[in-house]
Parts: C-alpha cells; structure tokens; sequence
C-alpha cells in the first residue's frame, strides 16, 4: 500500500496507551451496558407480566404469562437484534462508522422510553405494543454489536487490542448486574410504599397498589444510560483505519488522530490508493478464497454460545423456580416476587458472570483468543453435563447451593470464554472494508428466534 497509508496506520499500531483509548471504552463500552440491561431485564419483569395482566379475578393462584406471549416478549428483541446487526453493520461499512453510531443509540433510548409507555385496553393490547416497541430496541442494540467491535478495534494500538475490544464487551457484565440492582431497589422501594400480604393470606392483596409501574420504570431505565453517552458518541471522530483503507484519504485520517491521540502525524495531502488486486467484493471467490473458512468460524462459534448463554439469561428465573431456590408464586406477593427474582441474578452477575468477562480482558491478549475460546466451551459443557446428568440430585433442597455454584461456574466460563472471543474476533480478522458486516452476520448467527424450551413442559 502506498507510504501515506501506513505512516497513520503504524502511528496507530504502535501509539501508547492512553487516556482517550480509555474514554472510548467507556463511551463504546456504555453501549453494551445498555444492550445488556436492556436485553435481560424482561426476565427480571416476566412473572410481575402475568401477575397484572392475567390474573383472572377470584382466581386460586396468580397468572402466568401464556406461552406464546412469553416466547413473543422474551424473544421478540433478539429478533429485533439480529435484523439490526445485519442492516447497521452493512450501513458501517457503507456510510462509515462515526455517521450511523448515533443512530442506534438514539433508537434504543426512544424505544427504551416507548416499552415503558406501552399502553392498551386489554392485556393483548399492551403486550402487542411492548413487542412493537421491543423488536425496534433489539434493532438497534444490534446495530450496537458491530459499530462499537469495529471502532474500538480501529482505535486501538496492536499490543492491547484484544483487551480494548473485550473490555468494551465486559460491559455487558454490568449491565446485567444494573438490571438486577434497579429491579432490587424499585421492588423494594414499592413494597414498602404498598405493603401487602401473601398470597395464601388475601388472593385480591397479592398485587400490590401501583405494581404496574415497577415493570414500566424498570424498564424505561434502560434509556438512562444510553443518552448520558450520546454526546460524546458524536464527539468521536471517524475511525483512521475506515477513512483510510475505505474513504482512501490519508489526509484526513492523519488530521483526525493526531486530534485525539498523543502522536505526531504529518496530514499528507495525497490520497491513498490500495495496491492492485485488494479490490475484491464482499462474497467473491476472492473473500471465499481468504476469508470464507474465517466467516464460517465466527458464525458457527457465535451460533453454538448463544443457544446456550441466552437461554441461560432470558429463563433463569424458571431455573431458579424449578430447584426451589425461588419460592413458588402462590408463597409471595408480585412485588416480593420481583425482589427474590432479582436478587438471585445479582447474586450470579456479581459473583460469576462480571468476573468472568474481566479475566478475558486480562488474559486474552496473554494467552490467545483461540486458547480461551476452546477452555471456555469445554468448562461450560462439562458443567452443564454436570448439571443435566444428575438433575434429580441437585433439585432436592440440601444440594441446592451446589446446584446455584456450578451454575454460576457455567456464566463464569462463559464470559471468560467465547462469549467475549466471539465478539473479538471478527472485530480483527477481516479487512476494513467488510469488517462491519462481517461483525455483523457473526453475531447474527447467534440470534436466532428462540422462545422459553420451559413452556412447553
């Protein structure tokens, strides 16, 4: 490639770490705290559902969520998702990074607003519209996945970039665990304001006063987040690597860096011409040739996690029911039942699924991607053979806590394992110029509709 392409992109490779690769981790990084939260917390509001919504009065137990509607507002977002990675991260490579960022951030904060706002006269009604409003949230925390991989990975210097790109995705750590604090303080806050007794006690008590308004606020929290880091998201100039290697001006990629970073870059007037033969399309024989056996790895390792991670995610609630470890509805008011709910998934985020993400961030560019992908699914398949196998034994009450630990070791493994390398890889493997689709069709291979495998026992 020509000289001016590679005095930017050698400047980048080897820059010193520094302040505004930490400020954009946060930046990026905030993104996916806002996916995760966003994601997960339906589980966290599934049961408080049913309870509102279809308890039939006079009825002898609370209602439950139909199958079919569970399915839809569980999954109805990662529907949403994988079309939003598919169609933003085609736009990333088209448009540039920088001009469609704020587009899925903006998109999740109205939709994050409009979930909690989702109104109707009857039960249907309102749940039709809060899987309106959550397909459209879904759409663009897909766009979410490829933009912050790729920008994070164009920004970053050689030596850490693994640990910048895993770091931005650790994120989604303490997201999940600031779903489970909020519907733990919400909860709290309501069933001290509108105390009410269990179920055995009073049937028309066990729905506390006002209980509609935890799940809308629950909910509508999600928006929080991702408009605090809106501002800056624009702040943030284009990638070097896209406006170089895509937009061909070295010039400007040159001005850029040398803007943000602490390096001395002479803005070249040339633009950069690529050599002879780089010029392949996305699909050719050329990328099947180079990068086909990549794309089938990123896709085929993606798919495989995601059954698992968010069936694990989405349906803990049901798990945590099913081994006795959360009381049975009928023990307990709505909100009491948030509360246990949610306090059992804090438990798993604080104590296995944030540690797990950060080991990858401090071992993935140590050890390998490949080395921690490969230990990450053989610990979680061993443990959930573990599980599975004797699943009579853990479910009677003395073995519970071993039950709870080996689980926790499965969302451990996980994230120090190919949660986090999936979505590291294809951030680096591909050339600039697909990088962002690429991403894109990786991560969408691991969202493929899915409703609750427990509805139908």
């Amino acid at each position: 490639m020509a000289r001016e392409q590679l005095q930017v992109l050698n400047a980048l490779d080897v820059a010193k770490t520094q302040l505004y690769h930490f400020t954009a981790i946060v930046v990026a990084g905030m993104g996916f705290f806002t996916d995760a939260y966003d994601l997960f917390s339906i589980s966290l509001i599934a049961k408080l559902l049913g309870r509102i919504y279809y308890t039939v009065p006079g009825a002898l137990k609370p209602g439950t969520l139909p199958p079919t509607v569970s399915s839809s507002v569980t999954g109805v977002a990662l529907v949403g998702t994988l079309s939003g990675q598919l169609f933003f991260g085609w736009l990333g490579d088209k448009l540039g990074r920088k001009k469609v960022y704020g587009m899925t951030l903006m998109m999740m904060v109205i939709c994050s607003i409009a979930s909690g706002l989702s109104l109707g006269s009857r039960p249907k009604a309102v749940m039709a519209t809060l899987c309106f409003f959550r397909f459209w949230l879904g759409f663009g925390i897909g766009g979410d996945y490829p933009l912050s991989a790729t920008i994070m990975s164009e920004y970053a210097n050689k030596k850490t970039r693994g640990a910048f790109i895993a770091a931005v995705f650790a994120m989604q750590g303490f997201g999940i665990l600031a779903g489970g604090m909020v519907a733990i303080i919400m909860s709290s806050a309501f069933k001290a304001a509108y105390p009410a007794p269990a179920y055995e006690v009073d049937p028309s008590a066990s729905l506390p006063a006002a209980s509609d308004y935890v799940w809308r606020l629950i909910v509508m929290f999600g928006a929080l987040p991702a408009a605090l880091t809106y501002y800056w998201r624009m702040k943030m100039p284009e990638t070097a690597r896209y406006t170089a290697l895509v937009a061909k001006n070295a010039k400007q990629a040159a001005a850029d860096m040398s803007r943000v970073l602490q390096v001395d870059l002479e803005a070249e007037p040339e633009r950069v011409v690529e050599e002879k033969g780089k010029q392949f399309g996305l699909f050719s024989k050329e990328f099947l040739r180079r990068h086909g056996l990549h794309l089938l790895g990123t896709t085929s390792t993606w798919f495989l996690l995601d059954i698992a991670f968010y069936s694990q995610n989405l349906f803990q609630k049901d798990i945590f029911s099913a081994i006795g470890w959360i009381p049975a509805a009928k023990a307990m008011n709505a909100l009491e039942e948030v509360f246990r709910i949610a306090r059992a998934q804090t438990l798993i985020a604080l104590c296995s699924t944030v540690p797990g993400y950060w080991f990858t961030v401090v071992f993935i560019d140590r050890i390998g991607r490949f080395a921690i992908q490969i230990m990450g699914f053989t610990m979680m398949t061993t443990f959930m053979f573990a599980l599975a196998i004797p699943y009579d034994h853990w479910t009677h009450k003395g073995n519970r806590i071993g039950f709870v630990i080996m689980y926790s070791l499965t969302f451990f493994f996980a994230n120090f394992g190919p949660n986090a390398t999936t979505f590291v890889v294809p951030a680096e493997i591909f050339p600039a110029r697909f990088r962002s689709t690429c991403h894109g069709i990786s991560s969408a291979a691991g969202k493929p509709p899915s409703g609750n495998p427990l509805d139908i026992l």
